[in-house]
């Protein structure tokens, strides 16, 4: 039998349904790129001592750390939905967003023991004091709340899966635009707003008629912002719950019938997604010790190698190396989350285009995402070079020391140059993992990637710490540019040798019912049929 020449039901370039795609996810990563970013702001203006934003950086990485293995394993539910919807079976999808649900909830009290683990692990990273004390409590609070972000991964890779992140896109906005006014409130135990007297007619009047209720209420601190991340993660789950279950998508996907545990579906989601989650918890975890340990222990051996001997001193130089690096992943993150989202993005295209067997478009499509990241993130590059000590500056809170100042804009400056040399291959490393991973090919990724993070981020940056230590914290921060460069190349090889093409997860719908989409092509590109894939094919290792 020959296969009926495919039609698109309308014309649109692929750039076009790229962005269709793609921009809702963007902005749902940006977004929470935002949340993090304004987290740390507010944290800073605490007060000028530097291990404010070093606690809640260290706390929440923590917290990641502890989520990663879910999220790592469950973004393989992407995969799934979106081939069942290139195949023509797109009511299947919504059983493997219930499976991530059950699985989730599963996974919670997992979160509660590392809760509970907290001091234990953050005693064995010689910090001290206020930063010990902050840093633990704010990973305890983001543990505890986690189950609502572990029922909205769930739910939102299902939205991706389906090609409508605009449910994920609305209900991140919300949930952090609560997060922001909840933040305010308990990390500074306020509701006026002084910095807009001045600005907006009566508010002096407004924030004066406040201040009994500030008198009233508590000044969390460092605390406040993961009390204010749990409200609006509440907010996120709520919205999209109840859009899964809504009437308009239970008529299309048949989702409130789908609620029943599936052992078959959890089978494929830990079959497939346990490579991905592995990486991601390896990979979080090699961070949190660059993060947490690595940077300052340079600091700190900085400090020793020019001849500090008070250890007073030498505590302030961990801490102050410790948060201008995290200050330079705010900045980081406003690179790579918007790629990461472009990459979702990618790996839902490619699923649907390799579950309507079009291996070719979904090299097509994947060379396009890949053009675009590599475009974005060479400006972001250009950016922290160009415009390095206002960007750290932003977050050096006006009563600081001078010493504090220079100390903080000169190890952040070399931070930002050492983000700015990985750029285009974090832009490779990203994109290409997602486009493998929507066609299934998760586990040789996977293992490079766990091994390179331990050779470059943990090996050669903890070696940096010991024989260069007049390196400081830019010793481990060299180390961390090296995994990124080799991981991109690595990507790049292992896509180019075409292994994913064979590969096939889902059953396929009738000739007539597979995605009819799936027919236009970048110019010069043959459109071809691929045949039918070879039984037994399975996912690429």
């Amino acid at each position: 039998m020959t296969e009926p020449q495919l039609q698109p039901e309308r014309e649109r370039s692929p750039l076009a349904e790229m962005l269709t795609v793609a921009l809702p996810t963007i902005v749902t990563m940006s977004s929470f790129t935002v949340m993090q970013f304004v987290d740390s702001l507010m944290v800073s203006k605490i007060g000028p001592e530097s291990h404010y934003i070093a606690a809640q950086g260290n706390g929440g990485m923590a917290n990641w750390v502890a989520l990663s293995l879910f999220f790592g394993a469950t973004s393989v539910i992407n995969t799934f939905v979106s081939q069942n919807l290139g195949a023509g079976k797109p009511e299947r999808g919504a059983g493997y967003g219930w499976t991530g649900i059950w699985l989730g909830l599963g996974f919670w009290p997992l979160m509660l023991l590392a809760a509970a683990a907290m001091p234990l692990i953050f005693g064995q990273l010689e910090h001290e004091g206020e930063l010990l004390k902050n840093e633990v409590a704010y990973a305890q609070i983001m543990l505890v709340g986690s189950v609502f972000k572990l029922t909205s991964k769930a739910t939102g890779e299902f939205f991706f899966g389906i090609h409508k992140p605009v449910v994920v896109t609305v209900s991140v906005i919300a949930g952090n635009l609560v997060n922001v006014g909840a933040n305010y409130v308990l990390i500074f135990g306020r509701v006026s707003v002084p910095q807009l007297e001045g600005v907006i007619p009566g508010m002096a009047s407004l924030n004066e008629a406040l201040a009994p209720v500030d008198d009233a209420l508590p000044a969390f601190g460092v605390l406040g912002a993961a009390y204010g991340t749990v409200i609006g993660y509440v907010v996120e789950t709520t919205i999209q719950l109840g859009v899964f279950l809504g009437p308009s998508f239970n008529r299309q996907f048949k989702t409130r019938a789908a609620w029943r545990f599936s052992p078959s579906k959890a089978k494929d989601v830990v079959r497939l997604g346990w490579p991905a989650g592995g990486q991601f918890l390896n990979e979080t975890a090699c961070w949190w010790i660059l993060t947490a340990f690595l940077l300052g222990a340079g600091g700190a051996a900085k400090a020793i190698h020019d001849g500090v001997t008070d250890p007073v001193l030498i505590e302030q130089a961990r801490e102050v190396n410790n948060a201008a690096g995290w200050i330079g992943l705010r900045y980081m993150h406003a690179a790579f989350m918007p790629t990461v989202g472009l990459s979702i993005a990618v790996t839902a295209i490619v699923g649907r285009c390799m579950g309507a067997r079009r291996p070719d478009l979904a090299a097509a499509r994947t060379w396009l995402g890949l053009k675009l990241a590599l475009g974005y993130m060479g400006l972001c590059a250009i950016a922290f070079v160009v415009f390095k000590e206002p960007m750290i500056g932003l977050f050096v809170d006006e009563e600081a020391s001078p010493e504090q100042r220079a100390m903080l804009l000169e190890v952040g400056a070399g931070v930002m140059i050492a983000a700015a040399a990985f750029q285009l291959g974090d832009a490779l490393g990203i994109m290409l993992i997602g486009a493998l991973r929507g066609a299934g090919d998760t586990t040789w990724p996977s293992l490079v990637n766990i091994a390179l993070s331990w050779i470059f981020i943990v090996g050669a940056g903890r070696l940096a710490v010991e024989f260069v230590p007049q390196l400081g914290s830019i010793g481990p921060w060299i180390a961390a540019a090296l995994f990124i460069t080799a991981l991109g190349i690595a990507m790049l090889a292992r896509f180019l040798g075409g292994k994913w093409k064979s590969i096939t997860l889902v059953e396929h719908g009738p000739e007539g019912q597979r995605d009819p989409h799936l027919t236009q092509t970048l110019p010069g590109e043959e459109l071809t049929v691929p045949p039918e894939p070879l039984a037994g094919a399975k996912p690429g290792n």
